[in-house]
């Protein structure tokens, strides 16, 4: 099975994504799985991942090499996000697995639900943090020494995160622990 993850931005949550999917596919019993993060064409934002004509370009393109398209992007604070989700999705009902989601309220979230947390952290503010990507995962890979790493040290710690799926599912309710629901059906 081949499986394409679109990322809104791929420099950065390229790190997060791969290894994230690959564990979890494993968890559903799918060894050989081959998770590709898109980066061409590498779309710069929100906005971009969120355009009909690109998604559609972009399936175009892959859907001979490809059996699952997944769209992830930030909801950053957007309550109606989902709802383009929705409508990208049935555009592309039926012709293909194409499922698209939105992280609470950004990837980085997905990484710290894996990762054990400063003791003085509490997992609930974390997860209603606006800006979790400054407010916590940027605090934390700098406490690490990781900042300067790949991705700012979404590679290191994205591959940290990934071995611990069940607690990203169990601490990402909405989000994560949805769409693997929704993968683990269709395939």
């Amino acid at each position: 099975m081949n499986v394409l993850i679109i990322p809104e931005d791929f420099l950065k949550d390229q790190y997060i994504l791969k290894p994230i999917f690959e564990r979890l596919f494993r968890s559903f019993g799918k060894k050989r799985v081959k998770i590709r993060v898109c980066q061409r064409p590498r779309l710069r934002g929100v906005s971009q991942a969120l355009d009909p004509s690109q998604i559609t370009a972009i399936v175009e393109r892959y859907k001979s090499k490809m059996d699952v398209f997944i769209l992830c992007v930030d909801r950053d604070g957007n309550k109606h996000r989902r709802r383009r989700l929705d409508g990208l999705e049935s555009q592309h009902a039926g012709q293909w697995v194409f499922l698209a989601a939105n992280a609470w309220e950004e990837l980085e979230t997905w990484v710290l639900a894996g990762l054990d947390l400063p003791a003085e952290w509490n997992w609930r503010d974390v997860r209603d943090e606006l800006h979790v990507k400054e407010q916590y995962f940027e605090p934390l890979a700098a406490e690490r020494g990781l900042a300067d790493a790949p991705g700012g040290g979404r590679k290191e710690l994205g591959k940290e995160a990934a071995r611990r799926i069940d607690a990203i599912r169990q601490k990402c309710p909405q989000d994560f622990d949805t769409l693997a629901r929704r993968l683990e059906a269709v395939v």
